[in-house]
């Protein structure tokens, strides 16, 4: 906010200068500006500008937030307060000469990707990058294979991407986690190398995972029997036939977000024998009526499922479980209502939230703290 101030009085006493003055504030800071809870967001163009919006998806706050204009430019402002732990994901909504468009922070070089394109990021002061997210030269890899399943379930060919540990023995047992939104998990969680990392460390104990993608995404993730049957039918004993898995539903788990959360927690509710864990982030568990919301037909079978797990939570009540969700999402009302009912229902439950929002960082972040509720390796006690 100083640095806006200062600018803003040379601008005022030299306005000839006004150009020279912002292009030294943009080459002597780094954007956004952040100085403890408090950030500021800036723009500038050469072109002349109407009006700069910041687009975030912080639940809570007015998710279009305008810029005030520094007098006699084209330069623009924005200062907010954040938590010091926080991670926004955000763009620009540029207006000029009668038209709009969103752009990426140009100033700012920390980008976040999704299958959409990718946002600009804000990492508070107090928000770590996690040191085990990224490929490290020194641990053993696993290997990926891919193999291709008739599914009964759909009628059609299903491909399946299979992540063996680096000590994979053909002779060894090993537990079978299986992936939603596979392709995704793997790209913008990095969740290949945090396999290997977590494994490395023992933090984990050496695990499968099926990784697996839908075709039709929303409409078979949505509390759908077709995808349950999938995984139940199709996926578990193909993976069985090919690779030495542990026998017993505590050695096989289920994870996702969002929709593929919703499809995991159905598929151990409809199938509660098959399956003895499950890692749920930032699930889309909607248990009301939410049409006048704006959420659509698409999220009726949601509805009817959760509203009728809620009423009997004990059908999981062997299970172990970790959820996370952060708090920027309008879904953390969702996850926070369902946790309680499932502890009180002897589910074994590790509930975590985080200061981010909905989006792909968020969930690798919490892989550590979830994978190793669910598969302990050595170091247990060091989350307990």
């Amino acid at each position: 906010m100083k640095e806006i101030v200062q600018l803003a009085k040379q601008v005022h006493l030299t306005p000839k200068k006004s150009e020279k003055w912002i292009h030294d504030f943009i080459s002597g800071n780094t954007f956004p500006i952040i100085d403890g809870k408090r950030v500021t967001f800036f723009y500038w163009h050469e072109n002349p500008i109407d009006s700069v919006y910041l687009l975030h998806w912080v639940h809570g706050l007015e998710s279009r937030q305008e810029f005030r204009r520094l007098p006699g430019t084209n330069a623009f402002w924005l200062s907010l307060e954040l938590p010091i732990s926080a991670r926004v994901e955000y763009k620009f909504e540029i207006h000029s000469n009668g038209s709009r468009f969103w752009s990426r922070d140009p100033f700012n070089p920390h980008k976040a990707y999704d299958p959409f394109g990718s946002n600009s990021v804000c990492a508070m002061g107090d928000y770590p990058v996690p040191k085990w997210v990224n490929t490290n030269p020194s641990v053993r890899q696993g290997r990926l294979e891919e193999f291709t399943i008739k599914s009964k379930a759909f009628g059609d060919d299903r491909k399946v991407l299979v992540y063996l540990p680096a000590e994979y023995k053909a002779k060894k047992k090993y537990p079978l986690l299986i992936c939603h939104d596979g392709s995704d998990y793997r790209k913008y969680s990095n969740m290949v190398d945090i396999l290997d990392n977590l494994i490395h460390a023992h933090d984990v104990i050496p695990l499968i995972v099926a990784f697996t993608d839908g075709h039709s995404r929303n409409i078979e993730y949505g509390a759908n029997p077709q995808q349950a049957k999938f995984l139940v039918e199709d996926i578990i004993p193909a993976m069985e036939g090919k690779y030495h898995i542990s026998s017993g539903a505590e050695n096989r788990a289920i994870m996702g977000a969002s929709f593929g959360a919703v499809s995991s927690l159905y598929a151990a509710w409809k199938y509660p024998t098959h399956f003895g864990k499950l890692l749920l982030q930032s699930g889309s568990f909607a248990f009301t009526d939410i049409g006048e919301h704006g959420r659509g037909e698409l999220w009726d079978p949601v509805v009817e499922f959760v509203n009728a797990l809620r009423e009997h939570p004990e059908v999981l009540q062997n299970y172990r479980m970790y959820m996370s969700c952060g708090v920027f999402e309008s879904l953390i009302y969702y996850n926070r209502s369902l946790a309680p009912i499932f502890k009180a229902n002897g589910i074994d439950l590790r509930y975590s939230e985080s200061r981010d929002g909905h989006n792909w960082i968020n969930w690798r972040d919490r892989l550590r703290e979830g994978l190793s509720w669910l598969f302990p390796g050595h170091l247990r006690m060091y989350y307990e």
